[in-house]
């Protein structure tokens, strides 16, 4: 990728700034990780049982640790090493209660963790073509982000998309023992899993309904988690979608009494039990009030603008 500074109607370009080492690297991450991944730092360096974490976070969103290393070496094998974390974490699961509650001083309790949805970040300046074809999996807890610094102070961070037609990973970890210990622990949901259940009007009700979400701003997320669909911009889900057999329930992720509601067909469920976060619940079965719902969900997208 090349980028350039436009002066006076001439380009020229800025020239990459390489990094020396990888603790500059996990100093950027970890001093601006909310910003960057919507993350809160709980211990930089880790140890636990003769390895070494570089960067331990936790994702309020999923309710979920999150192990994050930095590489400059381009020929570890990062499924591997991945799958070593996540099986390092889920057999000393104490380990992680306490250190997040020493560190940031709370309490947490392990039945407050989801587990499945741990995952190991690889941070790297650039990754090879196996690495990449290595995660290339829908249901692998494996992700890998590329970033770059240049000469005018400007910092780029990727994550790497997995394909469209990306397949499953659990036909390769069924012969080793190991893997699918993991595999069958850690579970990486997909839009598939929550569209078992609904009915086919109520399928192509999510489907208009997801694509005129990601159409009301650049860059939305769609994020499958356990129990719902959160739809994301700059790291903070604004709406959550609870597919039914008959229904879609939705939330949108604001206090009661902040967005304006005037026909009335939200609930307030502030003091009620309910997946994802916000205060507005709305039943959708129908398109008959897609655009209203539409509306609430941009103007509760704007608090966050």
């Amino acid at each position: 990728m090349n980028i350039y500074a436009l002066k006076s109607g001439t380009l020229n370009q800025i020239k990459e700034l390489p990094f020396k080492l990888e603790r500059e690297i996990q100093s950027i991450f970890e001093q601006n990780l909310n910003t960057v991944m919507g993350l809160e730092l709980v211990k930089s360096e880790f140890s636990i049982k003769n390895r070494r974490i570089d960067t331990l976070a936790y994702d309020q969103q999923s309710k979920a640790f999150i192990i994050i290393e930095y590489k400059k070496d381009k020929n570890i094998s990062v499924v591997d090493q991945g799958f070593t974390y996540l099986s390092l974490m889920l057999e000393n699961i104490a380990d992680f209660i306490i250190e997040y509650n020493e560190s940031l001083k709370r309490q947490l309790t392990r039945d407050e963790v989801d587990w499945s949805q741990t995952r190991v970040v690889f941070v790297s300046t650039s990754f090879t073509e196996n690495q990449k074809l290595a995660t290339n999996f829908k249901d692998i807890a494996i992700e890998l982000w590329e970033v770059k610094r240049f000469e005018n102070q400007t910092v780029s961070i990727t994550p790497i998309k997995k394909s469209k037609s990306a397949e499953s990973i659990k036909p390769l970890t069924q012969q080793n023992n190991k893997l699918k210990a993991v595999q069958d622990e850690i579970k990486v949901y997909t839009e598939d899993d929550h569209l078992t259940k609904p009915t086919d009007e109520i399928k192509e009700l999510y489907d208009l309904l997801r694509n005129r979400i990601i159409a009301l701003a650049d860059d939305i997320e769609v994020i499958p988690q356990k129990m719902y669909i959160a739809f994301r911009k700059d790291k903070k889900n604004f709406t959550y979608l609870h597919l039914q057999k008959k229904n879609i329930k939705i939330w949108l992720n604001a206090k009661w009494g902040e967005i304006e509601e005037p026909k009335g067909i939200a609930y307030d469920v502030s003091n009620k039990g309910h997946y994802g976060y916000g205060d507005y619940e709305i039943d959708m079965s129908n398109d008959s009030q897609l655009e209203y719902i539409l509306s609430l969900m941009k103007e509760t997208l704007m608090k966050y603008a």
